[in-house]
């Protein structure tokens, strides 16, 4: 059986640090405040695009994988903050990384972009219509920070992941094995950034920001990544004893955590990285499969839960057996230019926007 397998891997976490000592300075919080609530200790401030965030992350995946931008047949590009609306994200992308020959495509499921993104490549590489494929998840949501409001300031930050994903006709019992992805439109606002696109446009005075009722997206979030977990689980015919590994959306260390508790799996089975860059959307799971394979969490064989939802109400599961292969073929030398401001001079315009909340 034809499968999608990922070979290469690669990310790109910009180098400004906003620290939770940071945020003191800028809104009415405290470190024990934030850590408490959300497990992060910093995230991540860009001084670039989210689209050179996602071409070095592309590069450095390429290159783990062993293929040529040229190569490639598809760019699947996952986020909700791209830096235009026209042209997609996908084809500034494709243009950076010179990828002549790829096809372009943005998909937009908030938090669970990722997800949608790897089952989309996943059953167009089964069809036959593709054959190698690019997957980013990548953000820039510190453009819509507003530090008037501490429940949403503190838990995001910008970074990119990617994963090349190539048909393999010899390994019909790995890839993503089942996956489930589901929107519920009802629960739209519960998480959303108003007047983000054309609504209100003719009376827009300020940057749109986000707004979010948190128990409720606590509970829908437990709910749906647990309940879908297990669903992708028996569709695979597996069991939770077979699970090595959960990789979750990384929006909330008790959201993690509650998840886990839900498909009973012990700590060492869940991979957590918030505490470093915070709530990337769809960037979490592809930097954290990036970090899970230099740490040694993937093996060859692995089976590997993914769950995430998001703003939409959207959420989405997989069931991943890992492929042969847990080493980069090489390794990109593609960076970033350099930075010289401090992440609060980055947020500069914020600020002065949305003023702080001290």
């Amino acid at each position: 059986m034809r499968n999608g397998i990922i070979t290469g891997w690669g990310k790109c976490v910009p180098p400004a640090v906003l620290s939770n000592s940071d945020l003191e300075t800028v809104t009415d919080t405290s470190d024990d405040w934030i850590t408490t609530r959300t497990g992060i200790k910093e995230r991540r401030i860009s001084h670039v695009e989210m689209s050179d965030l996602s071409a070095i992350a592309a590069e450095r995946a390429m290159a783990a994988a062993g293929v040529a931008a040229e190569d490639l047949d598809l760019i699947l590009v996952a986020t909700c903050s791209p830096d235009r609306l026209v042209p997609s994200a996908s084809t500034i992308v494709q243009a950076k990384i010179g990828a002549s020959n790829a096809a372009g495509m943005d998909l937009n499921a908030a938090c669970s972009g990722f997800l949608f993104a790897l089952s989309t490549a996943d059953q167009m590489i089964k069809t036959g219509a593709m054959h190698t494929v690019l997957i980013v998840g990548a953000e820039k949501l510190s453009h819509w920070l507003d530090f008037s409001n501490r429940s949403t300031s503190v838990l995001f930050g910008d970074g990119a992941g990617a994963v090349i994903v190539q048909a393999a006709d010899d390994q019909p019992d790995r890839g993503l094995l089942a996956f489930e992805i589901g929107s519920d439109g009802t629960a739209g606002d519960l998480l959303c950034v108003p007047a983000s696109g054309t609504e209100g446009s003719a009376d827009r005075t300020e940057l749109p920001t986000f707004l979010m009722e948190g128990q409720e997206v606590f509970r829908r979030a437990v709910k749906s990544m647990g309940d879908a977990s297990g669903r992708v689980l028996e569709s695979a015919g597996l069991d939770l004893e077979d699970v090595d590994l959960l990789i979750p959306h990384q929006a909330n260390v008790r959201i993690i955590d509650a998840t886990a508790r839900r498909l009973n799996l012990p700590p060492e089975k869940v991979y957590i990285n918030i505490a470093s860059y915070g709530n990337t959307s769809a960037a979490t799971i592809p930097i954290a499969i990036v970090e899970a394979l230099e740490d040694g969490k993937i093996q060859p064989g692995s089976v590997i839960v993914f769950a995430a939802f998001g703003a939409g109400f959207t959420w989405a599961a997989g069931a991943y057996r890992w492929g042969a292969r847990v080493e980069a073929l090489a390794v990109s030398d593609a960076e970033l230019p350099p930075n010289d401001k401090t992440a609060l001079e980055l947020l500069a315009g914020n600020i002065a926007i949305h003023g702080t909340g001290v």
